[in-house]
């Protein structure tokens, strides 16, 4: 019983708290070096370990990148990080203690640097940034950090945050006197567009993407500021490139047309609600795996060092599917925040939703003289009528005719006997419930001081970002 109570102490969590490191003091991690892989990369790609480089971070995609310019003075992508956790929903910041991790346009300076952090390694994002003050925001101390663990912040293996930190390191030595950091909530493609497109922060991503389709199409680094409230890209004084300014105006025409044309297409408008951030597929499929001794390690992990224990990260967030005017039509779980689970998950729902009411006929009355009918026992001979009408407005139910099926992460937990599960299967009474529209609070540990006996570095992706990053 003990036992049980310490992993559900670990899975609930203690704090609501940013990711706050206070205090930054030279080690001799400051020295971390470049792995020799990526030094073969940079070579190949006409790249040097001096030159500027800017870091894209994506939340939906949980993915991190980093794009290093070259010698023709133009940024190439030289490698792509999948996100071990982020924390909260899509969206920016807004107050301390919200668990949101920042969006925006940050500037990372050598003082931002922090080698002797208590998540192996870690660089301040700068927040609140000159954006994120005209509007009031509050909070600090947001790092990119390791430990694999984060509440407020993103967070990477102590491997990955290492590699990042020695690359930003070493374009600050060159002279680039602050590192760019563009954080945003989804890659800015008009798929992920036109499924947002009645979210609340639709307007904040669309100044967000200004600043994303310069980089796209000039291949480096655009200048910010804040004016009226918004970001504003390139207002230094320069004059613009005709040519250039062509692109843009082109490319954000084209946008908007395929994201026309895909609303046209039925493609519907979501909202994704997150238990509380998501990681990237790679950290799930290892956990999923692995079976019951990875999740036994990652409870463990949880309590002392790597910080994953919140079981429920083996599943995908909450996809609410909105009418025209953004009220909710319906609430469905998709197996992961990838656009071809989101619309499986949502093509379920509608076809649920347009399922007939089915009623059982009333049974005709005798003739005079004639005995009664018999009740029909054969399901041949009974008659159905079906209802027809406006589809419902309610969430959909998820009552069913069987049992219901323990969930994906349920099946998972049964390997886990310190949480609860069993090796017996169970009988499961039908499930009635509606999943509700915003999340419920949670709560989960801040990233755990590091143990000496055990490094973030034995949870690492699957095959296909093992021993390197997929570079893209």
């Amino acid at each position: 019983m003990a036992l049980r109570h310490f992993a559900l102490a670990a899975l609930l969590g203690l704090s609501l708290a940013a990711c706050e490191e206070e205090r930054y003091r030279g080690s001799a991690r400051h020295n971390i070096p470049i792995p020799s892989a990526t030094y073969t990369l940079m070579s190949e790609k006409g790249m040097s370990k001096s030159q500027p480089i800017v870091i894209r971070s994506y939340k939906k995609e949980s993915e991190l990148e980093i794009w290093k310019k070259r010698a023709d003075g133009k940024y190439a992508l030289l490698k792509t990080f999948p996100m071990c956790r982020w924390s909260g929903q899509l969206g920016p910041k807004v107050r301390e203690g919200d668990r949101m991790a920042p969006e925006g346009f940050y500037a990372i300076s050598p003082a931002q640097m922090n080698p002797n952090s208590s998540y192996y390694v870690s660089f301040n994002m700068g927040y609140p940034n000159a954006y994120d003050r005209a509007h009031g925001r509050t909070g600090a101390h947001l790092m990119v950090h390791g430990a694999c663990s984060s509440a407020g912040c993103y967070s990477m293996t102590d491997d990955q945050i290492g590699e990042i930190y020695a690359l930003v390191r070493e374009a600050q030595n060159g002279g680039q006197r602050a590192v760019q950091m563009q954080a945003f909530p989804f890659r800015m493609t008009p798929e992920n567009l036109a499924k947002h497109r009645l979210d609340p922060n639709i307007a904040f991503w669309k100044n967000l993407k200004e600043g994303s389709d310069y980089f796209e199409v000039a291949k480096d680094e655009p200048s910010v500021s804040v004016v009226g409230g918004r970001y504003a890209f390139n207002r230094d004084g320069a004059q613009p490139d005709p040519s250039l300014t062509q692109a843009l105006a082109q490319k954000r025409q084209q946008d908007e047309i395929q994201v026309a044309a895909l609303v046209s297409k039925g493609t519907p408008a979501i909202k994704l609600i997150y238990d509380d951030g998501d990681q990237h597929a790679s950290f799930k499929r290892q956990l999923a795996q692995s079976g019951a001794d990875s999740l036994n390690r990652s409870v463990a992990w949880g309590s002392r060092d790597v910080g994953i224990s919140r079981v429920d990260s083996l599943i995908g967030p909450r996809v609410v599917v909105l009418d025209d005017k953004g009220r909710t039509k319906a609430t469905v779980r998709a197996e992961s925040a990838d656009n071809d689970a989101v619309l499986a998950a949502v093509s379920s729902a509608q076809a649920e939703e347009a399922k007939p009411v089915v009623a059982a006929a009333a049974p005709a009355k005798p003739a005079a003289g004639q005995p009664a009918a018999k009740p029909a026992s054969d399901a041949a001979t009974q008659v159905a009528k079906a209802t027809t009408g406006a589809a419902t407005s309610e969430p959909i139910q998820t009552a069913a005719a069987e049992p219901a099926q323990p969930s994906f992460y349920q099946r998972a937990l049964s390997f886990v006997p310190l949480l609860g599960g069993s090796s017996e299967p169970k009988e499961q009474a039908p499930i009635a419930s509606t999943v509700p529209e915003t999340p419920q609070t949670v709560t989960a540990p801040l990233p755990p001081r590091r143990a000496s006996t055990l490094r973030t570095s034995q949870l690492q992706p699957d095959a296909a970002y093992a021993s390197q990053p997929t570079v893209r």
